[in-house]
């Protein structure tokens, strides 16, 4: 049932996007009277699974989901339709329109893309609000969840006061900045000082595990118990330990540290079981371990366990729309430094790039439409951004050629065309494979 919907948000993402990028193709095309032969959802390869004419244009879905397209009537894409090339140009066709009208209509996709990213952030906003931890709550410091953040040089316990100078407001924010930064200011047992990062940092997160490498200090918290553990009877699912031989254990570190000193023992702990505390007898393994699986808990339960204070802010209709389009702005820049990163050798960041799998295991297992429209919006600014980069076979090196015709009043031929789309062809395609390639490595390495 997971993958149905996973699978389920993933087409549903793809589909709605790939339909919004085309019609701002489309829509411009008619308002041109461009002639637009064929709209279609995915790619219909040799055979299509559904296809209807309406009026000049086929409309259909293909089989392949690697995206979608218009054909429009007199213009080299990915059809490299020749033979009508050859004819002479007829008032219909893309080549016979001005140049600025053509630049609309192939601006139009990407424009569409970024509209739609801030409507989503925009409604989110309005309909959501906003749920966030300040930075100042973080009053005992971060949790260094994986070795990658040992190896930069951060501790738990640690207080991340400015990344590159910045002051950081949010705790949300901390893990996506560091990964693009140069340096941190943190507070560490009440002295400041300054971690810098290597130029490949990306690199070694990528290397590491799948989570962030900080996170919140969280309480330690019983999620499952084995029938092999010895703490069958002895724990039971969310119990969360509150001490260990007579010592607070606030935080799951705590209760890790304390473990490890106490291999093949038994020790007394506290436990809050069912809002109350109850006083048991656990089993320590040779290994430092209580052979139980760990659990998180959510917003409300570490609020009411007195750890962290979140905020909440809700909008109203018009408050939505400068949050909405500043978390798009916010996005958009990110997504700019990334992709900045990504054509960085030094960054390592390239490896990270991922296929259809990748953007697959964004979404998760369980239905959120929160989480939809998150990644959805997301999604829909990598689009635009991808498709404004020039190479020929993309919206963007059409652009780039149409401007060229603009400011020196030269059109390029059909030919030069012609050949820039099939290079441009070659370069996605490779770019696809390599992007999917990466997926395939990344699973069996990991496995």
């Amino acid at each position: 049932m997971e993958i149905v919907i996973k699978l389920s948000q993933f087409l549903l993402s793809l589909s709605l996007l790939i339909i919004l990028h085309e019609l701002g193709h489309f829509i411009p095309s008619k308002i041109f009277k461009t002639r637009v032969e064929k709209f279609y959802l995915f790619f219909d390869v040799k055979y299509s699974l559904f296809k209807k004419k309406i009026g000049e244009t086929e409309y259909g879905i293909g089989w392949l989901p690697l995206g979608g397209y218009v054909k429009i009537s007199g213009m080299i894409d990915e059809s490299m339709d020749k033979e009508q090339m050859a004819l002479p140009p007829q008032p219909w066709e893309f080549r016979s329109k001005p140049a600025w009208q053509r630049l609309i209509i192939m601006l139009g996709g990407v424009i569409v893309n970024f509209i739609l990213a801030f409507v989503i952030y925009i409604g989110m906003a309005f309909a959501y609000g906003d749920v966030y931890l300040n930075n100042s709550e973080l009053k005992d410091g971060i949790a260094v969840t994986s070795p990658v953040g040992e190896e930069l040089g951060f501790k738990t316990g640690d207080k991340i006061i400015a990344i590159d100078g910045e002051k950081i407001a949010r705790f949300d924010e901390i893990p996506l900045k560091l990964l693009f930064s140069k340096s941190a200011l943190i507070n560490r047992n009440g002295a400041e000082q300054t971690i810098n990062f290597p130029v490949d940092l990306i690199d070694k997160v990528l290397k590491g595990e799948k989570r962030p490498f900080i996170g919140l200090r969280e309480p330690f918290v019983i999620g499952k118990v084995p029938d092999s553990s010895a703490n069958i009877k002895v724990l039971l699912p969310k119990d969360i330990i509150k001490s260990l031989n007579g010592e607070s254990t606030k935080y799951y570190d705590q209760v890790v540290g304390i473990l490890k000193n106490n291999k093949n023992k038994t020790a007394d702990a506290v436990v809050l079981r069912d809002e109350k505390e109850v006083s048991v007898k656990i089993n320590i393994n040779k290994e430092g371990k209580l052979g139980i699986i760990p659990a998180s808990v959510g917003i409300k339960s570490l609020e009411k366990l007195g750890l962290y204070k979140f905020s909440t802010q809700e909008y109203s209709f018009f408050e939505a729309f400068p949050v909405g389009i500043e978390k798009g702005k916010n996005q958009l820049v990110g997504y700019g430094k990334q992709l900045k990163a990504i054509f960085n050798p030094h960054t390592g960041a390239y490896k990270g790039v991922g296929g259809f799998k990748a953007i697959f295991d964004i979404f998760p297992s369980t239905w959120s439409w929160e989480v939809f429209w998150n990644i959805t919006a997301l999604l829909s600014i990598m689009l635009g951004v991808m498709n404004l980069l020039p190479i020929p076979a993309l919206d963007g090196g059409h652009v780039i050629f149409l401007l060229y015709e603009m400011i020196s009043g030269k059109k390029p031929s059909d030919k030069f065309l012609e050949n820039a789309q099939m290079v441009g062809f070659f370069l996605l395609i490779t770019l696809l494979l390599f992007a999917n390639g990466n997926d395939i490595y990344k699973a069996i390495v990991r496995h």
